[in-house]
């Protein structure tokens, strides 16, 4: 009987190779830290005269507006405006791109959110000069397989931009040796299984994983708090955001105000 070879394996350790994670820290532009001060003060405001179930609700929507601010003031907004120069995300985003396909490497891009996803495959074709793909839930089951079988294919499109939960998992996309998370999920176990579609078996390159940080702001925060607080965080993280509604307004303003550093 044939046995399957897991990564717990010893032998398939060995067989791996390197994976290097780093996190990119980015600033956020004039008119997104405008933004993020605005949503913050509104917020706190609100959560102060609210409690129970209305406040958990009113804390987690806030976290989704600001993380929308912190990828770009389009995602925010949901307006249709031009994206270059008004995130500093999505710009290191595009030169550390610039950089991987300089030298013939291929990369895929994660996100949350879908609607996101798709603006941001369209500016990174226009941006860079080449065709990227996008992977997200409402892909038919047939196409899924196309554009895994083209991203697969030597000289197919260099870039796959993925929703994360519809390409988290299953996937064999080892052409790619950089991995890129462009906002944050915070819980671990889910990050690393969309790592897991490039640092598989089959995989022959190092690779290199890259978390985008939004300096001074929630994210930056939620990640050094989950940093310092291991054991707390093997507890927090399961549960996604939600642990983060519990906090107190004071614990609230601590951990989402703008540090005055923060934008450009």
């Amino acid at each position: 009987m044939a046995c399957s070879r897991v990564k717990t394996d010893p032998t398939v350790i060995q067989d791996l190779p390197e994976k290097q994670e780093m996190k990119v820290y980015c600033t956020l532009t004039r008119e997104q830290a405008t933004l993020y001060e605005a949503v913050v003060k509104e917020m706190l405001e609100q959560i102060d005269e609210s409690e129970g179930i209305q406040r958990r609700g009113m804390v987690l929507a806030a976290l989704t507006r600001l993380k929308q601010v912190c990828n770009h003031p389009a995602h925010f907004l949901q307006d249709g405006g031009a994206l270059a120069g008004r995130s500093g995300k999505l710009d290191r985003l595009c030169e550390m791109l610039e950089e991987v396909l300089s030298v013939n490497e291929a990369a895929l891009v994660f996100t949350q959110y879908a609607e996101w996803g798709a603006r941001m495959r369209d500016h990174l074709q226009e941006t860079l000069g080449i065709e990227a793909l996008f992977f997200h839930g409402g892909v038919a089951r047939k196409r899924r397989d196309e554009l895994v079988e083209r991203f697969q294919q030597p000289g197919g499109p260099p870039v796959m931009v993925l929703s994360l939960k519809a390409g988290g998992v299953g996937l064999n996309l080892v052409r790619a040796n950089h991995v890129f998370h462009f906002d944050r999920w915070w819980n671990p176990a889910v990050e690393n299984q969309a790592t897991d579609r490039a640092f598989r078996i089959g995989q022959r390159r190092a690779v290199a994983v890259h978390k985008f940080l939004c300096a001074g702001t929630l994210e930056d925060r939620i990640d050094a708090l989950i940093e310092q607080k291991q054991a707390l965080a093997q507890e927090i993280v399961g549960a996604g955001e939600d642990w983060l509604s519990e906090l107190s307004t004071s614990q609230l303003r601590d951990l989402l105000s703008l540090r005055r550093d923060a934008a450009a």
